[in-house]
Order: structure tokens, then C-alpha cells, then sequence
């Protein structure tokens, strides 16, 4: 697929030798470390780019100073783990995270926990292969935009990310599933994304045909039981002598 982005969000090879460093020794509990990988992050936002494993080595860093927490910094990690779907890399970072922001209790909201909430949505609609939904809800509320602006090519991400999964699934698809499917805002977007972005072909008769791959390929299962005289005699010997 033409465009493919960059989805190794544990080990990306542009994590810098100084990034490597701490996250992988005992420089990753320095507080001052968070000013490092807080500028890092903002290299991953711009680069369209992600390191879960650096991130969360930031977000510890904020578990074990809460002082030093940014919300900016929290929902701009969120959002990329978010762009790593399907994964667990979400709930990892969410688990780093206070219960007073990650399942606040009634009467204990804040901003912070508000848009831990949002996202936590988003991604679950992500994960569920709600992808009309998603866009839905997106669209839906002003702070989703606040929340992923920092990401660039948030959108972009997300809809290439979705083309590699129905690649995965499907030979044909209908223009006007996938232009929901994309959060696109008609069909000749759809087509132009599918022909520009993905290289696929779209017929006349409104069908997007996707290249056979690995995934999508049908295969012929062939079972083989290899049963032999000797292994049915032995059978039939055991059920005469239990019978006996």
C-alpha cells in the first residue's frame, strides 16, 4: 500500500541513541529525564511517528513526580497510542495513569480525567472496528479537536491504518462502506483515496477491488488423518477385552 506509515510503536528505528539510554537504564527514574522525553514526544507528534515504550517510560516518570504532570503531555500520549491500533499499547498507558484520572469516581472530575474519558471512547470504538462511530464521535464534540491537534496527520493516520485492516479482510468492498468506514465526506474522496493513497482500483459499478495479500488471500485447507489397520486392530482388541 503506497503511503504506509511507520506503525512499530514499541521499537521505531528513529528513537535517538540518547532515548535508548534512558529508557533503558536507571536514567528513566531521573525526574529530569521528563524534559527529555516530553521534547521527544513532540518529535513524534510532528514526525507522525510513535514510541509506546519511551512514552511510557514518561508517563512512570509522572506517576512517581506527580508534580511534574502536563495534561497536554498525558492526552498527547493517549492519542498516539491510540494510532497503534489494534494493540494494548492504550491500556498500558492508561494504567500508568492516577484512577483519579483514568476512572475517576462521581464528584472527582477534572479536565484531565474528562478527556482521559474521550479518548478512552475513541479507542474503544477503534478497537471494535466501530469505524463510522469513530468518525461520529469525533465529529461530534470540539474538544476531540483540541485534543488531537498536537498529532499531525491525526486523521490521516488513522484512515491509512484503517485501509491496511480491510486489506486484511476483504477482496471487494462498496465505495460507500468504505467512505464510512473512512470518515470521508463523499464518494469521490473515497475513490480518491483508494486510487492515490492505497493504489487500489474501483469499478464502474462502485466496487473497490484490493490486491490479494497473505491475509486476504482465500486458502485451501487440506486435514489428513493418518489412520492405519495396525492402530484400528488395536481398537477393536481393547473393546473385547473390556467387554470381557
Amino acid at each position: 500500500m503506497a503511503n504506509t506509515l511507520n506503525m512499530n510503536g514499541e521499537d521505531p528505528v528513529e528513537r535517538p541513541e540518547q532515548i535508548r539510554s534512558i529508557i533503558g537504564g536507571l536514567e528513566r527514574y531521573n525526574p529530569q529525564a521528563a524534559e527529555v522525553l516530553e521534547a521527544y514526544l513532540q518529535q513524534q507528534c510532528e514526525e507522525k511517528f510513535c514510541d509506546c515504550n519511551a512514552n511510557r517510560a514518561l508517563l512512570k516518570l509522572y506517576q512517581l513526580n506527580p508534580d511534574r504532570i502536563k495534561d497536554e503531555v498525558v492526552t498527547n500520549v493517549l492519542v498516539k497510542t491510540m494510532t497503534q491500533f489494534p494493540s494494548p499499547q492504550f491500556d498500558l498507558a492508561l494504567h500508568l495513569l492516577s484512577p483519579s484520572y483514568s476512572n475517576p469516581g462521581p464528584g472527582s472530575s477534572s479536565d484531565l480525567a474528562e478527556a482521559v474519558a474521550k479518548l478512552r471512547a475513541l479507542n474503544t470504538q477503534l478497537e471494535g472496528a466501530q469505524y463510522d462511530h469513530f468518525w461520529a464521535t469525533l465529529e461530534s464534540d470540539d474538544i476531540y479537536a483540541d485534543l488531537t491537534t498536537d498529532i499531525k496527520g491525526f486523521e490521516e493516520i488513522i484512515r491509512v491504518k484503517i485501509a491496511q485492516l480491510i486489506s486484511q479482510a476483504f477482496r471487494e468492498i462498496s465505495v460507500g462502506v468504505l467512505e464510512s468506514y473512512l470518515g470521508l465526506r463523499s464518494e469521490a474522496e473515497a475513490k480518491t483515496f483508494v486510487t492515490e493513497t492505497c493504489g487500489w482500483k474501483v469499478g464502474d459499478d462502485g466496487v473497490v477491488h484490493i490486491p490479494k495479500n497473505a491475509e486476504n488471500e482465500a486458502k485451501k485447507t487440506e486435514i489428513r488423518e493418518d489412520v492405519t489397520v495396525d492402530m484400528f486392530t488395536r481398537v477393536i482388541k481393547r473393546s473385547w477385552e473390556e467387554t470381557a
